[in-house]
């Protein structure tokens, strides 16, 4: 780590953290068979990817599909897709996934994109959410709130070896 680098959760925190929120999703969903998770493409997806392993070993019954964003965050208009069939969006609730939440605009983006569908319902999960959001979105599900300013930068590590996010000053 650089030092001006300080690490805000460890490998277990976010374990805990990521539990919690897959508790938080069973709990809001107990009686939906079917949940479609869907992570932003690549620390949203390996989160979302954790997430669905933890609502699979609780609620084995329940059937998850996991599916990938992919967007250009710098220009994100017109350029989100996803990894699956369009039939499979038909009436499922659907569980956007992503690192950090920063200003919203990524996690806009992206919760726009499944609105085209006709879906029951959609809610957003989030590890960090930094309080900095300059587009009206929220998390529904988060790991931890964090009051930063707006030259931080959180970043998520979601390594073999460890599991952490730091802050940089």
């Amino acid at each position: 780590m650089k030092t001006n680098t300080k690490m805000i959760l460890n490998h277990q925190d976010i374990v805990s953290k990521i539990k919690r929120i897959a508790y938080q999703v069973i709990e809001r969903h107990y009686e939906v068979n079917e949940l479609l998770i869907a992570g932003i493409e690549s620390k949203g997806y390996h989160l979302a990817k954790l997430l669905s392993e933890i609502i699979k070993e609780a609620q084995p019954t329940k059937q998850i599909n996991l599916i990938q964003i992919n967007i250009n965050k710098k220009q994100p208009i017109n350029s989100v897709s996803i990894n699956s069939d369009l039939d499979q969006l038909e009436l499922k609730d659907v569980i956007v996934v992503d690192d950090v939440l920063n200003s919203g605009k990524t996690l806009i983006y992206a919760v726009n994109h499944f609105l085209k569908y006709d879906i029951n319902s959609i809610s957003t999960a989030v590890l960090v959410d930094r309080n900095h959001k300059k587009y009206p979105i929220k998390a529904d599900f988060k790991g931890l709130s964090l009051s930063t300013s707006m030259n931080n930068h959180v970043e998520v590590n979601l390594s073999q070896k460890e599991n952490y996010f730091t802050t940089l000053s």
